[in-house]
């Protein structure tokens, strides 16, 4: 498998290479030189999810790493369920939460810990990542404990739910975190920063494991399958699919699987007040703006770093982004989707309620579509339990976490804080 840099397509790597970079030259992201096409859809969607993605990240990878490693690799990371739960008349929920972590985020860092622990060996890797909410917890899990890696979280002072906050900050040991005395974009602007930074990243071996490495888009992209094959177990039209959006990675690998030659009639891109991309699809103006907090903090993004790659798919495939449905769903509007859902019997969180409302806006009177379901409601408590008054039920994976003291350093918003940090935690 063959990428190249965005931002300087001369620069071109495989996939090994690809994912022990993260990033290309000048922060530019990796995108495959060729997607490849699936034959006979049907019969893949017949086989169970495993051994169905096994032929789909086969696709990518087998010329490169063998068949036997994609099927190791695919083995080791995708090891629980995720079932496709009918929400009401027309709106199925395709719930992504069922991983160790309890967040969608747990298929992507899972393979991309496996694809570095068996392509790296026994080279020193630091990874360095921005959270907005799940990652984090998904990324210290999926590498807590593994030998000759370091992981460094950075997330929002004070942004995030208390419950995804101790996931990922009381692991101690390889796992280090550092809560920002700002907002996302301030982390993930520090994160290229460090890249950008020949000491840092030369000096302490650098990867990045949020959305912008490409191992984690691959693994993403099975999940698409899994929806669209139990949606036509049931459905005899093709699904749309609305997609709750931050940094828009999750819409990405949905793209990857259509372009691959899944059945999709058309995707929503459902964000928040932080409503970047549905504003650009409406007036092809792009025009970020401060970001907002809201309930729906892993979604709290005003620039989102995999744009540049949906725009990359959609030229690839000579498609237009008009095809692409943009909608910014407000915080009372939220609220309220999580109330009818509920009183359709279907128990949810303000990031798929608002890929649920996004769906029922935009989705004709013969259609039906699936919602993604990122989180578990648990790991929003709070605002579930203040929207329904009710009282949620804390999960194992959860409730073990609570009484934990949280590890984190903090720091503010600087570089030069952020560098210093760095050396003296993972220089050793």
């Amino acid at each position: 498998m063959q990428l190249y840099n965005l931002k300087h397509p001369s620069q071109v790597v495989s996939f090994t290479e690809a994912v022990k970079l993260g990033l290309g030259k000048d922060r530019g992201l990796f995108f495959p030189k060729q997607i490849p096409q699936l034959q006979d859809i049907d019969s893949l969607l017949a086989l169970p999810f495993v051994e169905r993605s096994k032929k789909v990240i086969g696709a990518w990878l087998a010329s490169e790493l063998g068949q036997d490693t994609v099927d190791r690799l695919v083995e080791r990371a995708f090891n629980f369920e995720l079932p496709l739960v009918k929400a009401d008349e027309n709106l199925y929920s395709l719930e992504l939460f069922h991983g160790p972590t309890l967040a969608f985020k747990d298929f992507g860092a899972r393979f991309m810990a496996q694809c570095l622990n068996e392509l790296a060996k026994s080279e020193k890797i630091n990874i360095l990542t921005a959270t907005s909410g799940d990652t984090g917890a998904a990324v210290a899990d999926a590498f807590y404990g593994l030998d000759n890696i370091n992981v460094v979280v950075l997330y929002p002072k004070g942004k995030i739910s208390v419950l995804q906050e101790k996931m990922f900050t009381t692991l101690g040991d390889n796992i280090h975190t550092v809560a920002v005395e700002s907002d996302f974009d301030a982390c993930q602007t520090l994160v290229k920063q460090s890249f950008e930074d020949l000491d840092i990243r030369d000096g302490l071996h650098l990867n990045s494991a949020n959305s912008i490495n490409i191992s984690r888009l691959l693994a993403q992209i099975c999940y698409y399958f899994e929806a669209v094959a139990q949606f036509k177990q049931q459905n005899d039209s093709d699904p749309v699919i609305a997609v709750p959006s931050g940094n828009f990675g999750n819409l990405t690998a949905g793209l990857f699987a259509k372009a691959m030659g899944l059945p999709v009639k058309r995707f929503v891109a459902a964000t928040n007040s932080n409503d970047t991309v549905p504003r650009y699809l409406g007036n092809g103006e792009w025009q970020p703006e401060p970001t907002v907090a809201t309930m729906s903090n892993a979604m709290d993004v005003a620039e989102p770093s995999n744009w540049p790659r949906v725009e990359a798919i959609v030229t690839a495939m000579n498609w237009s982004l008009d095809e692409i449905i943009g909608l910014g769903v407000s915080e009372s509007d939220t609220s309220d989707s999580v109330k009818a859902l509920n009183g359709a019997g279907y128990l949810s969180e303000p990031h798929a309620a608002i890929a649920a409302l996004a769906l029922k806006q935009t989705m004709a009177a013969d259609e039906k579509g699936i919602f993604l379901a990122t989180a578990h409601p648990a790991k929003f408590n709070e605002v579930v339990e203040d929207i329904l008054q009710i009282e949620l039920p804390l999960p194992e994976a959860l409730a073990r976490v609570v009484p934990k003291a949280i590890l984190s350093a903090e720091l503010a918003d600087d570089f030069e804080q952020l560098k210093t940090h760095l050396f003296k935690i993972l220089a050793a």
